[in-house]
């Protein structure tokens, strides 16, 4: 469970997450969706404790940072760090004992290389096979589709759905709706600093429509495609 209160966050004058509060419960998928700079990855940012805010952000009887895990838009690895040693100290920071990497490396990554070396997609999955050691009841997930092979995203998907059925909380950005609306129980529409909506499953597609509406309008016709 994650509940937050009164959560705000500026930089400078530029108020990003104005006093937001709710409660994600575990066992559910919620996805969070919004415009360029809506606030977002500000938001998992706070949420991961790589951010200071004003309010409070709560969950279990642990602190935040004991059980959250957070995957980012786009991982950062050191220079001449293998796949294998990044999962290590993945591991030993943690305090959490190395299991046998090559039978989790569902992936089929080249653990013995350089991680810098790898393709965009190459290093989500391996972040996220990084975050999924840590064996938290929190999972953050910041456009984890985001360069990923169809292969992968299947495998992400089902990744996902399993953080479900074993009654974690899981938050998940994507500029993908379909994958969302697929993936998960809530979904809710940053803006402003604030959620405007939030939404089931049954008004999924009704929030997809409203939200092509008020970004396209007629714009499309402008382009003159019929011709």
């Amino acid at each position: 469970m994650i509940e937050i209160k009164n959560l705000s966050k500026s930089y400078g004058a530029n108020k990003v997450l104005k006093g937001i509060n709710i409660t994600f419960n575990p066992g559910h998928i919620y996805g969070i969706v919004g415009v360029n700079g809506a606030g977002k990855t500000t938001l998992f940012h706070c949420i991961a404790g790589l951010e200071d805010f004003l309010g409070k952000i709560e969950t279990g009887s642990k602190n935040l940072h004991q059980e959250t895990a957070f995957l980012s838009t786009n991982p950062y690895f050191l220079d001449r760090l293998t796949g294998r040693e990044y999962l290590q100290f993945i591991c030993h920071a943690q305090g959490i004992e190395s299991p046998n990497f090559d039978t989790r490396n569902i992936f089929q990554l080249p653990l013995d290389e350089y991680a810098s070396q790898y393709s965009t997609g190459m290093k989500k999955k391996l972040a996220l096979l990084g975050v999924l050691l840590q064996k938290k009841n929190n999972f953050i997930l910041d456009e984890p589709f985001n360069g990923v092979d169809i292969q992968s995203n299947l495998v992400i998907t089902e990744i996902i759905q399993k953080l479900k059925q074993t009654g974690k909380t899981t938050l998940i950005s994507s500029h993908i709706f379909s994958t969302l609306s697929e993936l998960c129980d809530s979904i809710l529409l940053l803006e402003n600093g604030a959620f405007s909506r939030i939404v089931d499953k049954l008004e999924f597609k009704s929030l997809e429509q409203e939200m092509k509406s008020t970004v396209l309008g007629n714009d499309i016709d402008l382009l003159e495609l019929d011709y």
